[in-house]
């Protein structure tokens, strides 16, 4: 039941969709970090939402999620790939107020957009930008698709710290299969229905039994989802190649080497001034390791 996620599609129409249930994996991210209550939650949904993304475009690489607000949230980002690895972090702004373990996604990220990335393994990385324009972070992700992808598409997302839950529904374009002109305003009816503890206590075919025990719906085998973090010794150094030699030297002159850590997972890196020094000579090349 825990982490993973389930597509599903009702029989005769172009309407599908997916559930995502987290549990391990969003206790992975949150005990890496010491987030307010309420951030917490908003992360959770970033989560499930990006987890759903990854699922509905199929995308062979990386698809990322970036809220970037002008509140107390600063930026909240969560990153998925095919092998269902999730991770996520959030960065509060400086000297903002601490939010309330309520506060709501208009009071934590105020104005902004989201930039949501396609980074496929082969190919070219497609960026789509979407303004902060409604009060919830799946409204907000539904007017992307129906800007971006020009796809109706709703999403319910719900968090509360320990488990995180979402569900997906999207009406596909081709209408030659669809055998229900009301099939798309009915099953979205349906799962506003949908309480948060059915969403976050419930199994998934469970939840899709009590909100469509009167449709005929076909469910494909679940993916299961963890927490991955995809830093390596090697991206860290191309990050720090982008700060420029001058950066970089005067770094080497007042601590001798550079240590650095992943925001994702706190995994520690170090680079001694030879490596560093290594990398600016060849930056093309991988950095070396030097004993």
């Amino acid at each position: 039941m825990n982490d993973q996620i389930q597509r599903f599609l009702f029989e005769r129409t172009n309407v599908r969709g997916e559930i995502v249930t987290l549990e391990r994996s969003y206790a992975e991210v949150l005990e890496r970090h010491d987030y307010p209550a309420a951030v917490n939650h908003l992360l959770g949904e970033l989560l499930c939402a990006v987890a759903l993304l990854t699922d509905t475009v199929k995308l062979d690489g990386t698809l990322s999620i970036e809220v970037r607000g002008q509140g107390a949230l600063s930026l909240l980002m969560a990153e998925s790939n095919p092998g269902g690895e999730l991770r996520a972090i959030a960065r509060l702004a400086e000297d903002a107020a601490i939010p309330g373990d309520d506060a709501g996604f208009r009071e934590l990220v105020g104005e902004g957009q989201i930039v949501i990335t396609l980074d496929p393994t082969g190919g070219h990385r497609y960026q789509g930008i979407v303004a902060l324009e409604h009060d919830s972070l799946a409204g907000c992700l539904a007017a992307y698709f129906a800007q971006s992808e020009q796809l109706p598409t709703r999403l319910w997302l719900r968090a509360d710290g320990r488990r995180a839950g979402g569900l997906l529904l999207q009406r596909l374009p081709d209408e030659s299969i669809n055998q229900d002109d009301d099939a798309w305003e009915r099953t979205v009816q349906l799962a506003e229905t949908l309480k948060d503890e059915e969403l976050l206590g419930l199994e998934q075919l469970e939840v899709l039994r009590r909100l469509y025990h009167e449709e005929e719906v076909r469910v494909f085998d679940p993916k299961s989802l963890r927490f991955g973090c995809t830093c390596s010794r090697e991206r860290i150094a191309n990050g720090l190649m982008t700060l420029g030699g001058q950066e970089l030297r005067e770094v080497l002159a007042e601590q001798g080497g550079i240590e650095t850590q992943c925001h994702f997972c706190h995994t520690r890196y170090e680079f001694s001034a030879v490596e560093i020094e290594a990398m600016l000579e060849a930056p093309q090349g991988p950095p070396p390791i030097v004993h």
